[in-house]
């Protein structure tokens, strides 16, 4: 009788953990219900685009409400080049930036500086619009277009990227803009990640006579690769799906130029701009096609990280 009884208690003290496993199991399996919902009703809301276009979505250029002809080229060339011209931006001087705060700063400069970056990362991106469209666009139209036109335009092979009526907005613009704002969210994760790296392995560098970009290049970077890593397609993620200050700046012109300079579109403008003037059931489903096309495009981005991610984390310990 006393061995039934002490088994009944250590039951009794045992249910807050299966209720905590429960509930901590629930909310895991929900995260997966909530997102096979929303892509089943992407696809379903997509289905009618589908349907009358095919593949031929994909590839077309063309864009009128008018005569229904639909394409995400346009879109999805905007989005991809806003995104990919941010990063090239925005990586190297994220990285500059978490150098400073962890080498080379004054002690007393450090934390005013990783104030002011944090800072940045709490501003809306709707602010970074108007800012952009209201004072960095006509500074950019009426001093940086007109020299990049007259000494990168000329040049062969990359001058018809750069060339162009110096309106201020456009593509280019757009991918600026993209990198001021994921620059503190790439600065401050490589900033944080840097600052885990024993001091022991930076002052041995230092002491054989490395240099300040020896050390960063041989012994932090090599300690800190994933999270660097994951920074960066963090800031990725955030230039893929930025809606509001792209659709400020980016001209919002259903057109495919060479040229960097001039108008564009991405697939988070055309949506915002278009969802609520959509009529009729084919104009609706081609907006919501293209959102679907935004979540594969992420999807297969975090996908790629993460595979990156893992082969970095097998690779730990290897003499290479």
């Amino acid at each position: 009788m006393p061995t039934f009884l002490h088994y009944a208690r250590l039951k009794l003290q045992n249910w807050p953990d299966i209720l905590f496993r429960v509930i901590t199991r629930i909310s895991a399996f929900s995260v997966l219900l909530l997102l096979a919902a929303i892509i089943v009703s992407l696809v379903i809301g997509s289905l009618p685009a589908i349907n009358a276009f095919g593949f031929n979505f994909l590839s077309s250029a063309e864009w009128n409400p008018v005569t229904e002809e639909f394409g995400a080229l346009v879109p999805i060339v905007g989005t991809l080049v806003t995104a990919g011209i941010a990063l090239l931006i925005a990586v190297p001087v994220s990285f500059g930036i978490a150098l400073f705060l962890t080498e080379l700063s004054p002690r007393w400069l450090r934390r005013p500086l990783g104030i002011a970056v944090e800072l940045l990362a709490g501003i809306p991106s709707i602010i970074y619009g108007m800012w952009g469209l209201f004072i960095f666009a006509p500074l950019f139209g009426d001093y940086i277009e007109p020299w990049v036109n007259d000494h990168i335009g000329t040049l062969p092979m990359i001058g018809a990227f750069f060339s162009g009526p110096p309106m201020g907005i456009g593509v280019l613009t757009a991918g600026i803009i993209l990198a001021i704002m994921v620059i503190p969210f790439i600065a401050s994760v490589m900033r944080d990640v840097f600052e885990v790296v024993p001091a022991l392995l930076k002052e041995s560098a230092y002491g054989l006579g490395a240099t300040t970009w020896e050390v960063m290049w041989n012994v932090v970077l090599p300690y800190t690769k994933i999270g660097v890593v994951g920074g960066i397609m963090l800031g990725l993620g955030r230039a893929l799906g930025e809606t509001m200050a792209v659709t400020f700046v980016i001209g919002n012109a259903h057109s495919l130029s060479k040229s960097l300079l001039m108008p564009g579109n991405s697939i988070s403008s055309a949506l915002a701009n278009e969802f609520n003037e959509a009529v009729g059931e084919l104009y609706t489903s081609a907006l919501i096609e293209l959102g679907l096309i935004l979540f594969f495009i992420t999807f297969v981005v975090l996908t790629l990280a993460r595979f990156m991610l893992y082969k970095l984390a097998k690779r730990e310990g290897k003499v290479t």
